[in-house]
């Protein structure tokens, strides 16, 4: 299991999957769940097993979003370097000197930096500030406008995310990667609907592979109304603090179990549906670590309002330096993630679901 999972993982934190743009994570998914029925909406969700349900029994969303923090085009600039807007909740002091990729309308690719101004050349004010997300471009090594458009086809509005490969670290059972955010939690989707086939559950189990989640959760919130789900489990790439915290203040450290949210900026868990989870996580030997964060949020902030209010599990993978190009992850969080989501499939009835 560990193999396929670090495999997999390799495979989609590769992929290009920028906000609006996730068709290559949509197709590599779609070739490990060909033994589900597959549906893609005008938003880019990607829908598995929705054909299959049971109108008798209830039904369990399992959710993540296919989508990573990226760019877009906005401007070809005269000397060929490319201005851009951020996709998605960046800290500018991460994006300078860093290596990006651009795909342009054919689907062709092409590597460019973001640029920083040598201090050979910058003020006394520039030394003291930070950059503003306006005054970086990307450069591709072109020198017009002419070159960058007629040689490399770019064009406002083509799409960009960081330019990094996967890497497994065996001593120590750790990944680093981008896009951790929220790959991990299509891989850990697609390893729990591939642990069901065959199998009868008192529960209906459907994949919402949500679009567009770091630019306001949108595809959630159509995903919400197209499965109409009676219990929802999230998945999410969600942030380590290990690494700038210490012992007990650490609450969501790498290697020490999988994350239960009890709060965040969109969402306040239901406390019945946390003690469920944790009497699971305890009867299994599940490790588990729970965290209370002021900021961010997840799909579940949209499924949980959504129609008459949905009860929603959020299962967090701690990882370190979220929203930047390089980030870590243990395999083992991963895989108590997954295992915690079967186990919560496989106790959930139709009552226990009305008694959340």
């Amino acid at each position: 299991m560990k193999e396929r999972l670090i495999k997999l993982s390799e495979e989609l934190t590769n992929t290009f999957g920028a906000p609006g743009y996730e068709d290559e994570v949509i197709e590599k998914i779609k070739s490990h769940l060909d033994f589900l029925s597959l549906e893609r909406d005008s938003i880019n969700n990607l829908f598995a097993g929705l054909k299959e349900r049971d109108s008798k029994k209830p039904t369990v969303a399992l959710d993540c979003h296919t989508d990573e923090v990226g760019f877009i085009v906005e401007n070809i600039n005269k000397n060929g370097s490319i201005s851009f807007l951020p996709l998605g909740g960046w800290y500018v002091g991460n994006v300078p000197a860093s290596s990006v990729i651009v795909k342009n309308e054919k689907g062709e690719k092409y590597l460019g930096t973001v640029t920083s101004k040598p201090p050979h050349f910058m003020t006394d004010e520039e030394k003291s500030r930070l950059p503003k997300m306006s005054e970086l471009t990307i450069d591709l090594g072109t020198s017009s406008y002419e070159e960058t458009t007629e040689l490399y086809g770019i064009e406002v509005g083509n799409p960009i995310v960081p330019d990094v490969k996967f890497t497994y670290d065996e001593k120590i059972g750790v990944m680093r990667a981008k896009a951790f955010d929220n790959r991990l939690g299509c891989v850990a989707s697609i390893e729990v609907l591939s642990s069901l086939k065959d199998k009868n559950c008192n529960v209906n189990v459907v994949g919402a592979f949500a679009s567009q989640e770091e630019v306001g959760l949108r595809g959630a919130q159509v995903a919400a109304y197209k499965v109409k789900p009676d219990f929802a489990i999230v998945f999410e790439g969600s942030p380590a603090d290990d690494s700038f915290k210490d012992g007990t203040s650490a609450h969501g450290a790498l290697r020490k179990g999988v994350q239960l949210r009890v709060v965040d900026g969109a969402m306040i868990s239901n406390p019945r549906v946390l003690r469920f989870a944790k009497e699971i996580a305890k009867k299994r030997g599940i490790k588990y670590q729970v965290i209370a964060r002021e900021k961010g949020s997840t799909n579940g902030g949209k499924y949980h309002i959504s129609e008459t209010g949905i009860p929603v599990l959020v299962l967090g993978i701690p990882t370190r330096y979220i929203h930047t190009h390089y980030s870590y992850a243990s395999i083992d969080d991963l895989i108590s993630a997954i295992e915690l989501a079967k186990a919560v499939i496989e106790e959930l009835n139709e009552d226990i679901i009305k008694s959340f």
